[in-house]
């Protein structure tokens, strides 16, 4: 298939190339608009009681809470001074009304909690009438006339930190773009020798981009994406577009030195490596499929993005790849600078046969002859890494997401550490009774469940804040920070507490929310866990006929994970690297992170394992030595593999400077993964179980291998795969 694939490419290279350039021109005007229709947030469950206690309080009661909060503070003025409060009356008064549901401050309610603890400083609360966009348009139109004379002004609040989150988000792709290109290009021309050849993954990398944005604001018609996934988008799109056009491009040119025939030459690099890219390609996105499964919105757009990503830069690097290389033919050299590079380097540029005596290949022997002593020692090292994962605490995301001294995290840290309580602390019960609460049975229901909440060990102090009809809202104070286990607990106390007969309870707040998020994303895991294992079997089965070789990939894989989880847990969570990393530790790690986390690089790592394994299985099937097919196999690839993590860990890098902290967590991770699973793993651990497993590694029962046979994704029947050509300044696939 993959051959023929190649030859119709050969054959219609001019159309394909002339359609691509369309797409790309197409994507570049409608699929970037995308932005403007993201959504931020989406980390809660939408089913869950929390987000249900939302709904009904907006629908009974209006909105409540801090969409935004202007913090006003005097050196020489009190709040007690009578210019102080004619100053933020007259700066609030003056706001235009349309836009603005309600405005609360220590002036209009009396309420301590809005005033520091040396009163100088007070703030006021504003809720903004519509969705998250008109806020957000709001809060733009009205931010410049909140400043009150003679008074330090500052703005934060819910609206404003998810508006500084998504503006920092764009900024940081950008910066990151203009970081990694640059460097890709210098390296992809170190490696491939060549300008032209180099071009080629970049232009792979820009179309899979350009076209997973496209991808993506066709979902934004049928449901909400977070602007979140934009970040996966760039990561996975530029990294696997690189990597699998540097894989394409490499054994393409191995090929035509070895056979001047053009069409031949591409028809044989699609039956390999075009071969292995759709495998790859098909694997990792079925790792970030899982994510699919979980209901909140931040997962599902990673979902999405990533999935759009892979599936473009596969689907580039099979069409305009080969098509672009069958119009270049032997010329793929062109522009070459290895004359230089061998100056610099002082390499040369050919020399015998690699194929007994590369470092690669003796590395492999040398593992081999120890294989217990190599597993025993990585697998030692692997779970040591893993170990800080099992202390690891889970919380949600608040403003210390932001980078230090960004005005709107000013605000709540100021606000957590200088007033008498935390606005966004409090647990809110919204109560629904049988009766209307200003009867008598209502009233006195409702009463008794204030007092039963207020004996809750925990609770501060339980009230009325809300009324209408036959709702009301409860604020359930107490000590302590919202994200902490302890109040997890508290909410679940509450929760406990009898409704009123006839009544209902929807249990919400900042505590609540992650209390449910942590509910939703335990319950789910396991069947996420379950499809991306099952499914990932069978399409490694269909590569390698094998049923021992992806129990083994799935092994390592959960190693490679345990790794880059351990390594979270020490840095974000301890605070290790923090002054490095410039982040602000916070004690716990952003719950749905793993999950994502674990999505990416279970797709990353089987990356890789289905390169090397492809290889090592082609030498196999040609010598039937699977220790000779070990090393050839490394030997072949371990070069191109290596190359790949480099090109990979630029990309990575440069998203793991973000200002958001959880994105550089991402990137973090991703970042040790690569490192881990190209070097420990590739390098060390596969040849070392694959020498112990011997003819073991392609073992499966008879049924299944009939059934290989006949629906196996194998390699072409063309001639056997060649010798390796003269070294090149890096191996080739």
């Amino acid at each position: 298939m993959f051959e023929a694939l190649g030859r119709v490419m050969y054959r219609r290279r001019r159309w394909v190339v002339a359609l691509s350039l369309a797409f790309v021109v197409f994507a570049g005007v409608w699929g970037t608009g995308v932005f403007g229709a993201m959504t931020g947030g989406g980390f809660e469950d939408p089913d869950s009681d929390s987000s249900r206690a939302v709904e009904v309080a907006q629908r009974e009661l209006g909105r409540s809470g801090g969409d935004v909060v202007v913090l006003y503070s005097g050196d020489d003025l009190t709040v007690d001074d009578p210019a102080y409060a004619e100053a933020v009356e007259q700066s609030l008064a003056a706001l235009p009304a349309d836009g603005i549901e309600a405005t609360t401050t220590f002036w209009s309610t009396g309420a301590p909690q809005l005033v520091s603890d040396d009163r100088t400083a007070t703030y006021a609360v504003l809720t903004l009438a519509g969705g998250e966009d008109q806020r957000e348009t709001t809060l733009e139109a009205i931010e410049e006339d909140l400043t009150a004379p003679g008074l330090e002004t500052q703005v934060g609040g819910g609206t404003t930190i998810n508006r500084d989150i998504n503006e920092r988000v764009s900024a940081d792709i950008a910066r990151a773009e203009s970081i990694s290109l640059p460097i890709l290009a210098v390296l992809l021309v170190i490696i491939f020798g060549s300008v032209a050849a180099a071009s080629l993954p970049l232009a792979i990398g820009v179309t899979a981009i350009l076209g997973a944005f496209t991808a993506l604001r066709g979902f934004t018609y049928l449901t909400d994406v977070s602007i979140f996934a934009v970040n996966i988008v760039t990561i996975i799109g530029l990294g696997l577009a690189i990597d699998y056009g540097l894989f394409m491009v490499s054994r393409f040119r191995e090929e035509i030195r070895r056979q001047p025939d053009v069409e031949t030459a591409l028809a044989r690099t699609m039956a390999t490596a075009g071969r292995t890219v759709a495998v790859s390609g098909i694997t990792v996105a079925i790792s970030l499929a899982g994510l699919l499964i979980f209901p909140q919105v931040f997962l599902r757009s990673m979902g999405f993005g990533g999935m759009s990503a892979v599936l473009v830069a596969m689907l580039a690097a099979l069409t305009l790849l080969p098509a672009l290389l069958a119009m270049l033919g032997p010329k793929v050299d062109a522009l070459s600078v290895r004359p230089w590079l061998r100056r610099v380097f002082r390499r040369p540029v050919a020399g015998p046969p690699m194929e007994n005596t590369g470092a690669w290949y003796r590395i492999a022997h040398v593992v081999m002859r120890r294989p217990i002593v190599f597993t025993v020692a990585t697998v030692a090292l692997l779970v040591a890494l893993a170990l800080p994962f099992l202390r690891v605490q889970f919380g949600g995301i608040d403003e210390r997401a932001l980078p230090a001294g960004t005005e709107s995290r000013v605000v709540a840290e100021t606000i957590r550490s200088d007033f008498p309580e935390d606005p966004s602390g409090p647990i809110e019960a919204i109560v629904t009774l049988p009766d209307a609460v200003d009867s008598a049975a209502g009233g006195a229901a409702l009463q008794a469940y204030v007092d039963a909440v207020a004996d809750v060990p925990g609770v501060d102090a339980a009230t009325v804040t809300g009324a209408a009809g036959d709702t009301a809202r409860v604020a359930i104070a107490y000590a302590g920070d919202p994200v902490a286990e302890e109040a997890r607990a508290l909410v679940n106390e509450v929760r406990d507490v009898p409704a009123p007969a006839g009544g209902e309870v929807l249990v919400g707040g900042q505590s609540a929310v992650l209390t449910d998020l942590l509910e939703s994303l335990g319950a789910l895991l396991p069947w996420m866990a379950l499809m991306v294992v099952a499914t990932t079997f069978v399409l490694l089965f269909l590569a390698f006929g094998s049923v021992v070789l992806p129990i083994k990939a799935l092994i390592m894989n959960v190693l490679s994970i345990g790794a880059s989880f351990g390594a979270l847990v020490w840095i974000f969570q301890d605070g290790n690297l923090s002054g490095f990393l410039d982040f602000t530790p916070t004690g716990f790690i952003e719950a749905t992170q793993p999950i994502l986390v674990l999505a990416i690089i279970f797709g990353l790592s089987m990356d890789y394992e289905v390169f090397l394994m492809s290889r090592i299985r082609e030498q196999y099937d040609l010598t039937g030595d699977n220790t000779a097919a070990v090393a050839t196999g490394l030997q072949r690839t371990g070069g191109i593999i290596t190359s790949a993590a480099l090109l990979l860990i630029v990309v990575i890098g440069a998203f793991s400077l973000s200002g958001i902290t959880f994105i550089k967590m991402i990137g973090v991770a991703m970042l040790i993964a690569v490192v881990v699973d190209a070097t420990i793993v590739r390098i060390l651990l596969v040849p070392a179980t694959m020498r112990l497993l011997g003819r073991a590694n392609w073992y499966a029962p008879g049924p299944l291998r009939r059934l290989y046979k006949r629906y196996g994704i194998r390699e072409s029947d063309g001639e056997p795969a060649p010798q390796a050509e003269p070294r090149e300044l890096a191996a080739t696939h």
